[in-house]
C-alpha cells in the first residue's frame, strides 16, 4: 500500500477547486465557512467581475488553526523525516502535472504575462517544495563535549523541533511562488500551516489544497483562509493565540502591524518588506548588459517585485547614453493581453493599486522631475481600457529628498540620477529607510567587491538581478525586514532548537 493510500486524504465530493467561487480550505476539503461574507474577484486586464472569494471571520480562522493543531500532534507529527519529505516531493511533482491549471490561475489572478508566470511563478513555485525537503535532510545541527569537576565529562546536542502552527501571510505579486517559499520550508520541518493569501490572488493557493489532497498530505496540515486584512481573516489569523509564528511578505507597514500582533504571546516573526532599491552602474560596465538588466529590474511584473530597481546611480560619463538607451529599451515594451504574441508586459494588480502608480507619477511632476518616457495611463484597446493599465515610466532631475525618490512606488518607473566618484554613489543608494537589494554593474572585479559589502542591503548582484540560489540566506536590513529565509538559515524561524545535555 502507498504512503498516500495508508494516509488516506478523504477528499469530500462535491468540494474541489472551482475558479469561479474561490473557497477556503480547511481540514482537507473546500468550505463557505459561515461568514455569508463574499467579495469580488477582478481581472486586473479588463477590470471586470471572474469570480467571488469567500471572506473569512473569526469562525473560520479559529476551525483553521484548530486543524492544524490536530495534524500537527496527529498523523502529520508521526511521519518520519523520509516520508514527510517524499510528500513535500510529490506536491512539487503534481503541481508540475497540473502546471496549465495553476498557470491559467495565476494570470487571471494576476494578468502577467503568460511568458513569465510560465518560466518563473509555476516551476519555481513547485520547485520550492523538492528544495527545502532536500535542505532539510541534510541540514546539521552541532554536538559539544565538555569537561567535568569528575573527570567523565558530558555531551551537548542539538535537535531541531517543529516551532508548530505557522501563519503564513503571502503578497500578490508572485502569489503561488511566494506562498510556497514559505510552506515549503515550513512544511518540511514538521509545522503545520495557515495561509491568508492576498485578496487580489487567492487561486493558486486555493488551488494547491487539491493537491495536497491528490498526494495524501493528512487534512489539516495546509489550510487556507481568504480575506483581508482589518477586522478579517489576517487579523484575526495574526492575533489567534493557537498561531506558533507568522511569516510575511508585504509592505513594511502592514509587517509593523503584524509584529504588534505577534507580540501578543511572544510569537517569532519572520518579514520581508519593503524596498526602494538601488542599481549602481559604474562607466566601466558591459553597457549592454546593464541596460538587459535594468530593464528587467525596473519593469518585469509592471514593477511589483520587491527586489526591483527604483532609484538609478550612473557615473556622468555615460550617463546620457544610459537614459537614451534604457528609454529605448522602455518604449519597445509590449503591453497586452497575456496570451498575445510578444506581450511582456502587464497591469497593475488593481485599479487601486493603479491609481497609487499613477499618483507617484503626478508627484514626480509636480516635485520637478523630467518625464524621460510615460508617466501615465496607455492608450489601450477598447476590450482592454477598464484594466489597471500604466506606462513603463523613466523619470530623471529629481533631487535625493524628493518623495518619489524616497518611498517606495512599486510598479514599473525608476528615478535614474547621475554620480561622478564611487564613495557619492554608495552614499546616495544608502540614503533610505529600507535595505533590501542592490545591484552593481561594473566589469572592475576589485570594484565589485570593494562595493558590495558597504552597501546596507540584505542581497547585491553583481552584473545581474534577480539571480537566486535557493540555499542562500534572503532577506532585508533596516525596514525591509527581519530575519533570513532560504537554505538552512529560515531553519532558525520554522523551527525550535533544543539542546540536549548527556552526563557521562
Amino acid at each position: 500500500m502507498s504512503l498516500a493510500q495508508e494516509l488516506e486524504p478523504q477528499a469530500q465530493a462535491g468540494t474541489r477547486f472551482r475558479v469561479d467561487e474561490v473557497m477556503h480550505f480547511i481540514n482537507g476539503a473546500y468550505t463557505a465557512g459561515t461568514s455569508g461574507r463574499t467579495f469580488d474577484n477582478i481581472n486586473p486586464v479588463t477590470g471586470e467581475k471572474t469570480g467571488i472569494i469567500h471572506e473569512a471571520l473569526k469562525p473560520e480562522v479559529d476551525a483553521a488553526v484548530t486543524a492544524a493543531r490536530q495534524a500537527l500532534r496527529g498523523p502529520w507529527g508521526k511521519l518520519s523525516l523520509a516520508q514527510r519529505t517524499n510528500l513535500l516531493h510529490a506536491v512539487a511533482d503534481e503541481i508540475n502535472r497540473r502546471f496549465d491549471d495553476f498557470l491559467e490561475a495565476e494570470i487571471l489572478d494576476t494578468g502577467k504575462p503568460r511568458s513569465l508566470a510560465s518560466h518563473i511563478d509555476i516551476p519555481r513555485g513547485a520547485a520550492n517544495f523538492k528544495v527545502f525537503a532536500d535542505t532539510v535532510k541534510n541540514a546539521p545541527t552541532e554536538a559539544f563535549e565538555f569537561d567535568t569537576p569528575d573527570g567523565n565529562g558530558a555531551l551537548n546536542y542539538a535537535v531541531r523541533k517543529p516551532k508548530g502552527v505557522i501563519a503564513v501571510i503571502s503578497p500578490w505579486n508572485l502569489p503561488l511562488l511566494l506562498m510556497t517559499w514559505k510552506v515549503g520550508p515550513a512544511l518540511a520541518c514538521g509545522n503545520t500551516v495557515v495561509v491568508k493569501p492576498s485578496e487580489e490572488t487567492p487561486r493558486t493557493t486555493a488551488l494547491l489544497g487539491e493537491v495536497m489532497n491528490a498526494v495524501g498530505v493528512p487534512p489539516g496540515v495546509f489550510n487556507v483562509v481568504n480575506g483581508f486584512g482589518p477586522n478579517s481573516a489576517g487579523a484575526y489569523l495574526t492575533e489567534h493565540p493557537g498561531v506558533d509564528g507568522i511569516t510575511f511578505t508585504g509592505e513594511t507597514r502592514t509587517g509593523e502591524i503584524i509584529t504588534q500582533a505577534a507580540a501578543i504571546g511572544l510569537r517569532h516573526v519572520s518579514m520581508e518588506c519593503g524596498g526602494k532599491n538601488p542599481g549602481i552602474v559604474f562607466a566601466d560596465c558591459d553597457i549592454e548588459k546593464a541596460i538587459e538588466g535594468t530593464m528587467r529590474s525596473v519593469f518585469a511584473n509592471c514593477g511589483q517585485v520587491c527586489l526591483g530597481t527604483e532609484r538609478v546611480y550612473v557615473e556622468r560619463p555615460i550617463f546620457d547614453d544610459f537614459v537614451a538607451r534604457l528609454k529605448a529599451g522602455a518604449e519597445g515594451l509590449k503591453l497586452g493581453r497575456p496570451d498575445a504574441p510578444g506581450t511582456n508586459l502587464g497591469p497593475a494588480i488593481s485599479a487601486e493599486h493603479q491609481q497609487k502608480i499613477l499618483s507617484y507619477y503626478e508627484l514626480a511632476k509636480e516635485e520637478g522631475a523630467t518625464v524621460i518616457t510615460g508617466g501615465g495611463i496607455p492608450e489601450m484597446p477598447d476590450d482592454l481600457k477598464g484594466g489597471a493599465w500604466v506606462e513603463p515610466t523613466i523619470l530623471t532631475g529629481l533631487s535625493e529628498d524628493a518623495r518619489v525618490v524616497k518611498e517606495e512606488v512599486f510598479g514599473p518607473v525608476c528615478h535614474i540620477q547621475p554620480f561622478d566618484t564611487e564613495d557619492e554613489a554608495i552614499a546616495m543608494a544608502n540614503d533610505t529607510r529600507y535595505g533590501l537589494a542592490a545591484a552593481i554593474w561594473t566589469e572592475n572585479l576589485t570594484r565589485a567587491h570593494r562595493v558590495a559589502p558597504r552597501l546596507d542591503v540584505g542581497i547585491v548582484w553583481i552584473n545581474s538581478w534577480f539571480l537566486r540560489d535557493l540555499r542562500t540566506a534572503f532577506g532585508g536590513a533596516k525596514h525591509s525586514g527581519i530575519g533570513r529565509e532560504g537554505g538552512v538559515h529560515g531553519f532558525e524561524f520554522y523551527t525550535e532548537l533544543s539542546n540536549i545535555c548527556i552526563k557521562l
